[in-house]
């Protein structure tokens, strides 16, 4: 593949080369939605981080709202637009199937009844709405995105590498992951490839977090022998523990049959290449 354009120097705020920044300020109309007059295309990824406090009522508002009305602004300005994009690439999350303990979760599966399930489900009809438009709408449904410089490994390679790393609650959940390499070429192969829908981009291999915790001491030449019991875990997140004590067997099914090759399809080649 072409691999992502090149990224900023180290500390820079600069954009990469052929890349125009644009101030946006959802929901707030203003000069941004020129921008999208004679797009090609519009990927959008925007939203509260889900694992970025206690989910309190007025955090999960925050998480609701920040990826329905920010999509919700950019249907309304491809609306407006005399020429309008063609696609829009919205995020979701594997997390719309809920928690599923056994059976694969490709993308005919029916959404979950929990609350990040129903922030995914709110999400993407909010992106469907541009479908009324004539736009091709490919909804993301990404799992945990492993990268060297934030996200879930981040978070979890400081315990190991003090030598107390280990798997979060039973150990039995399924972890669906994908390297962050792999989620930028899937994401350029559905804007380039016509598919519509939703598209779960996660590795054709996902693990459970016993093996994932396993493997990652294993690259780190750390043990992983040390759990987090799941009552510890949910004392001190709160209901935001379900983000790691559930999870789902997602599957690419849609890339898969449309012929995506995945660069990491294995979890051992992924946690080598970010870890050396």
């Amino acid at each position: 593949g072409r691999g992502p354009p090149p990224a900023p120097p180290a500390g820079s705020l600069s954009p990469p080369p052929g890349v125009q920044p644009v101030d946006w300020a959802p929901p707030a109309p203003g000069p941004w939605e020129a921008a999208l007059d004679g797009a090609d295309a519009v990927i959008n990824l925007a939203g509260e981080p889900v694992a970025g406090g206690r989910w309190t009522e007025a955090r999960k508002l925050c998480i609701l709202q920040s990826r329905v009305l920010a999509t919700g602004a950019l249907v309304a300005a491809a609306a407006k637009a005399a020429r309008r994009p063609k696609a829009l690439l919205n995020g979701s999350a594997v997390g719309y199937y809920g928690d599923i303990p056994e059976g694969d979760a490709d993308e005919n599966r029916p959404p979950g009844a929990d609350f990040l399930a129903k922030v995914c489900v709110c999400w993407e009809e909010a992106a469907a709405k541009a479908e009324n438009l004539g736009l091709r709408v490919v909804r993301l449904r990404t799992g945990h995105v492993l990268g060297r410089d934030g996200g879930m490994l981040a978070k979890m390679m400081p315990p190991f590498q003090l030598f107390i790393g280990g798997p979060l609650g039973s150990g039995r959940q399924w972890l669906p992951w994908i390297h962050r390499h792999d989620e930028v070429e899937a994401i350029l192969f559905c804007l380039e490839n016509e598919i519509s829908g939703p598209v779960n981009l996660c590795a054709p291999a996902p693990e459970r977090m016993r093996a994932f915790c396993r493997e990652l001491g294993k690259v780190l030449h750390r043990p992983s022998w040390a759990p987090a019991p799941a009552f510890a875990l949910r004392l001190l997140l709160g209901e935001m523990a379900e983000l790691v004590l559930g999870g789902q067997r997602a599957v690419p099914a849609k890339l898969t049959a449309a012929g995506f090759r995945f660069r990491y399809p294995l979890l051992s080649e992924a946690l080598a290449d970010l870890c050396r």
